[in-house]
Order: structure tokens, then sequence, then C-alpha cells
């Protein structure tokens, strides 16, 4: 457990605006993680190894893209006892994001409300930052040690990329994170950028991941390692367009014979634009993506519609929503392999981390 209980720290940090919070905690892990002070929010990591997508997953509780854009504060967050951290999303070029105030707290809710917009330093600064992780630099040395925390580098497109050269985008930055990622995520599900939900649909879905597909094919022999990539969608989404990305993701995710190639995996779900849970609250009309408690039953749905589609083997990692252990263990029985969270870590603090891995572990 980690020395400083959140209970008094939370205060504090609420009593601030939110993105001001969110900067001086990325700021915190940043100045802190490569000392001893890391033992002030660190903890020792629940083992519960499981093989998905190819890799083992040293637990199956990781943090969601969003918290950290520009892979800051791997070792830091690493050292709450995640089984995998997932940084970004980063885009080609740097930019600023949407105009603030844009991160708004519903704790009626247990909810917030973003629309930061993929702000973020641009690509080679994100590349800079994860080659100066001691994660990255124990894995150079061949230090590694046995089921190290895996690393997620999440993608996507700058704002002011047309939509109709978004793979270029994509591209780009799969080139530029392949060799230093564990799993790439492919982000086409934040409302927070103009029309990037559209590449959703089935044409595009398509051609998205025929493209990124045919370039990681060939990073995979240029580097000499496959790495798994995974699609974040939306949870707004009806059961005839989750059937269609199912059905996009099998083509893509399954061999000849029908067997998973663990070269797709998929992350159900980003934020919603849903507000009926918060209907009549501070901040509830706000534009942006919803996150936190009113989103695990929908994302929870999702997850299942997928499984059901997808077939017992192929990797499904749930986000959306928990802000408990036994949200977690909801998430699992829903059909994922594994979780990820974000809202429930500013609720809840790091100890949700060892709580959740713990009662996985003892569920399943």
């Amino acid at each position: 457990m980690a020395l400083l209980p959140y209970a008094l720290t939370r205060p504090f940090l609420f009593g601030m605006d939110p993105e001001a919070a969110h900067e001086l905690t990325i700021e915190s892990l940043a100045r802190t993680q490569g000392s001893a002070l890391k033992w002030a929010y660190g903890t020792t990591r629940v083992e519960d190894p499981i093989e998905l997508a190819g890799l083992t997953f040293p637990n199956r509780v990781g943090l969601a893209a969003g918290l950290d854009k520009n892979a800051r504060c791997i070792d830091g967050l690493g050292a709450m006892g995640f089984g995998f951290v997932e940084v970004g999303t980063v885009t080609p070029l740097a930019q600023p994001g949407n105009p603030k105030p844009r991160m708004f707290r519903l704790p009626q809710a247990n909810a917030l409300i973003n629309r930061l917009g993929f702000n973020n330093d641009g690509l080679q600064a994100f590349i800079d930052n994860v080659k100066r992780s001691a994660l990255y630099q124990r894995r150079l040395a061949g230090r590694a040690g046995l089921h190290p925390m895996l690393l997620g580098l999440n993608i996507g497109k700058n704002a002011a990329t047309p939509i109709e050269r978004a793979t270029d985008d994509y591209l780009s930055c799969l080139d530029g994170v392949y060799p230093y990622a564990d799993y790439v995520t492919v982000n086409i599900s934040s409302p927070n950028t103009r029309n990037l939900r559209s590449l959703q649909s089935d044409e595009a879905l398509d051609a998205l991941l025929g493209a990124i597909s045919e370039r990681r094919e060939r990073l995979a022999q240029q580097h000499g390692k496959r790495r798994p990539i995974f699609l974040k969608i939306a949870p707004d989404l009806d059961t005839d367009q989750v059937a269609v990305i199912a059905q996009t993701l099998k083509r893509y995710g399954t061999d000849s014979n029908g067997q998973i190639n663990n070269a797709w995996g998929v992350i159900a779900t980003n934020t919603t634009l849903n507000r009926e849970a918060v209907k009549g609250m501070a901040h509830a009309e706000e534009a942006g993506g919803l996150s936190g408690a009113p989103v695990l039953a929908m994302s929870n749905q999702v997850v299942g519609q997928l499984r059901s589609a997808l077939g017992k083997q192929f990797p499904i990692i749930g986000a959306g929503g928990i802000m408990s252990a036994q949200d977690a263990v909801s998430k699992i029985r829903a059909g994922a392999d594994a979780v990820q969270i974000y809202t429930g870590l500013i609720y809840s603090g790091p100890d949700l981390v060892k709580s959740a891995a713990m009662m996985i572990k003892k569920t399943f």
C-alpha cells in the first residue's frame, strides 16, 4: 500500500481546477518517479499473469490512455502496480487541443467530462520520453526481468488533418512508436476530434485496418518483432455497428482457418456522449466525453456483444466506469480478458489498482 493515503491528497486536488490538478499530478509523478519519493504512491504489484495477443500481461489491470499523453510518467505509473500502462494519445505534430476550460468533474456521479482534444507535444517528444523511461532502459540492457510491465502506445490523428487523410497520420505514428511498444492502440473513438468517430463505419474502418495491417507487416520484418494492435472504440454504438466492427476485426485478426492470429485486439470503450445518467447535474451539458461510473453498464454491454461476435479467444480489453474492484470483476464477467482504469484512479486513488488486481485474481 502507498505510504501516503489518497484520502489525504484528494481534497487538495479536488479543490483545484480539474486540468490544473491533472497537470500538477503529472508533473509530480515525472519529478519523483526516479527517486525514493515514488514510494509515497507506489505499491507491490499483484502477480497474476495472463497470455493475451501473444503477450504476457503481469496482471489484468492496466491504465487507460489519456492520463499521460506525452509518456512522461511511465515509471511512476508503473510503481502503482499496473500490469500494463497505456500512454498517449499522440499525434504526428504537436497540438494544443481544444480551448480551456475543457475538463469538468461531476462528483455526484463519480464522473468526468473532458474535451481535451488530443493535446500533446507531438510524436518525436513522445518517443524521446518513452526512450528515457527506466522501463525502456532496463529492456535495452536486458534487465527487464520476468513478466515486466507492458507498455501500450496510443496513436491518433491531428485535428487539422482532413478525415480523408487520417490514415496518413496513423501510419506516421505507427512508424514512430512501433519499435518501443509492446502493443499499439489505434484511437478512432475520441469524441473530441471532429469526424474521428466516422472511422468506425464499415468502409472507412476496413480501409484503415487494411492500411495499418499492411504497414505493420513491413515494420515487423524491419524490426524483427510483430506487435499486436488494439482498436479503441466508442460505447455509443448500436448492435449493428458493433457487429460491423467485430466482423472487420475478425477479418484482420484471424487467419484463413479462422484461428486467432494475435494481430488485432479491441479496447471497449472510450468515453460517451450520452448524458442520461447525469442529467440536471452541474456541468452535465458541457461538450465532450463523459467517463466514470455512468459508462460502466454501456461499456460492459459493448464488451459482451464483442465477445459474443468475436468468440472466446479474441483479445478484448475492457475500459469504462471501473470505480471499484467489483466493477473490474464485472468487466471480466462481461467478456473482457483484461481491464483499464482512468477516472477511477482520480476518484479512488492508486489503491484501486491493487484491490482490482487482487479481486480479479481471487475470482478468476
